[in-house]
Formats: C-alpha cells, sequence, structure tokens
C-alpha cells in the first residue's frame, strides 16, 4: 500500500472514531437530561384562570388537637394612641392550617425552614372520602381510594401533594372538628391510613394534606401516619380549608411555609392555581 493510502486510512478512522464518540456523548448527555430533569412544578400547561385560599383564618381559640387554646394576641401598640397598630403573638407551631415537617416526629429531620422550596409547589391531587366520612368519622383514607381516583383520573402526578377531603372543614368553627368521644378523651375525624402512605412513599409524592386536626385519623392510638410519613423525608399539611372547591385533578397548590430555624412546622398561607 502507497504512503499516502496509508494517510487516508489512518484520517478516515480517526474521523469514524471521532463521530462515535460524538454520538456515544451525546446519548449519554440526553439520558442524563431525561433522567435529571426536574419535576415540573406546576400542574397546568397555560395560566391558570383563578386562586383559590385554601387556608382557614385563625382566632384565639381555633380548635387544636389537645384542646388548649395555642394562639395569644397582645397589642403593643395602638394607632389611637401612637399612630400605629402592633400586636406581640404567642402561637403553638401546630395551630391553625399548618405545615408537619420531618423534624415533628424525627430527631433530626428537616425543620421547616430546610424545606426546599421546589417542595413547596407542586400539583395538587384531591381524594375525596365524604361520602364514607359522613357515615363514620373514624374513616381513613386507604389504598382503594387511591385506586379509584387513578381509575378516574389517570396516575398521580410526579412531585404531587395528595389532599384528603372529607368534608370536615365544615365543622371548623364547631366542637364536631375535634370531635371528642362519649369518654371526654378520644377524638373521632378521619386521616390518612397508614397502607396508604406506604404506598404513596413508593412513589415521588411530596406530601400529604388534611382537612382535618391530623394526618392521623382522631381515634389512632400511635401517630402511625406520623410515624411513617415524616421520618421519610416528607411533609403533612394539616387543617387545609376549601378542598371541595377544587377539581380532583389538575390544580396547583402553593405552600407558603415559614422560614423558622429549627421549627418542626408552622402556620402557613396555603392557596392553589386553578
Amino acid at each position: 500500500m502507497c504512503h499516502h493510502c496509508i494517510i487516508e486510512n489512518v484520517k478516515s478512522g480517526m474521523l469514524s472514531r471521532r463521530d462515535f464518540f460524538r454520538g456515544t456523548a451525546a446519548a449519554s448527555m440526553a439520558a442524563i437530561a431525561v433522567s435529571t430533569a426536574p419535576t415540573p412544578l406546576f400542574a397546568q400547561a397555560a395560566a391558570p384562570r383563578k386562586a383559590e385560599d385554601l387556608t382557614h383564618e385563625i382566632w384565639e381559640t381555633f380548635p387544636t388537637y389537645f384542646g388548649g387554646q395555642q394562639l395569644f394576641i397582645e397589642q403593643k401598640f395602638s394607632h389611637a394612641k401612637d399612630t400605629f397598630n402592633l400586636n406581640e403573638w404567642r402561637i403553638s407551631e401546630h395551630t391553625g392550617t399548618h405545615i408537619d415537617a420531618p423534624l415533628h416526629f424525627t430527631a433530626d429531620g428537616k425543620s421547616v425552614a430546610e424545606l426546599p422550596v421546589e417542595d413547596l409547589v407542586a400539583p395538587l391531587v384531591v381524594i375525596d372520602i365524604r361520602a364514607k366520612s359522613a357515615e363514620n368519622p373514624d374513616s381513613q383514607l386507604t389504598p382503594e381510594d387511591i385506586k379509584a381516583w387513578t381509575d378516574a383520573n389517570g396516575d398521580l402526578p410526579e412531585g404531587a401533594v395528595v389532599a384528603m377531603l372529607s368534608g370536615w372543614g365544615a365543622h371548623v368553627a364547631t366542637d364536631k372538628f375535634r370531635n371528642v368521644g362519649d369518654d371526654g378523651k378520644s377524638l373521632h375525624f378521619p386521616g390518612f391510613h397508614v397502607d396508604a402512605v406506604k404506598l404513596l412513599l413508593e412513589g415521588s409524592t411530596k406530601a400529604i394534606a388534611v382537612d382535618t386536626l391530623s394526618l392521623d385519623f382522631g381515634a389512632s392510638p400511635d401517630f402511625i401516619v406520623h410515624n411513617t410519613w415524616l421520618p421519610a423525608g416528607r411533609y403533612g399539611i394539616e387543617a387545609v380549608a376549601n378542598l371541595d372547591k377544587l377539581p380532583a385533578n389538575g390544580a396547583t397548590i402553593v405552600v407558603g411555609a415559614p422560614k423558622i430555624k429549627n421549627a418542626t412546622g408552622g402556620p402557613a398561607r396555603v392557596f392553589a392555581f386553578i
């Protein structure tokens, strides 16, 4: 083979290998791009039509899990005397519409301030269990309820917040919100079943939400849902309002978490885009 032919063969081989590695690198980058693509935050492809407030107004005797007052307000300055108004609050982290951070049921989980901001915006799934809650206040959202939702709406969205609609928000200004039993101690309101949260932990659900005082149903003896969900690094939202005004699928929830260092939770302004 002539000297010129050898040179041309080497050049051709080098170009072929270069093209091969370029193609391999491009394919690898494409695979990485797909695998690391961020979860969509918004359920809507187009601009939402309106926003719905999912937050109860808190007053000083807002019903609480343990029954005692958890919000105290003292006026420090008044407009009449000082030309401006200013109040000082003393409030429990778990009052009104509020967040349960992983730290609430772990020794060293994320505080509410450490929740990633991208976890506070998500597609919202509303699972309606009002029919069985009306018959039995100790009802729980089960895997069967999740299956009924997916049968009707398709797979759960990636990175969703899954909310239980029990209808209990209608009782927030009455004694039925806590619904103390005849023994004077036990509470009776709906919540998530532990098997349902175990199922959700298999996927990418960011948070669970309830329109009651607790992620667990009121009569729970051991807070098993809290002890299963929060230590997994996920968070919860309790006492959510107006879930009945939202579609089962297609809304986007925004959770205004208080950024307080080492807080185990905190009252939040929660709303949804529809």
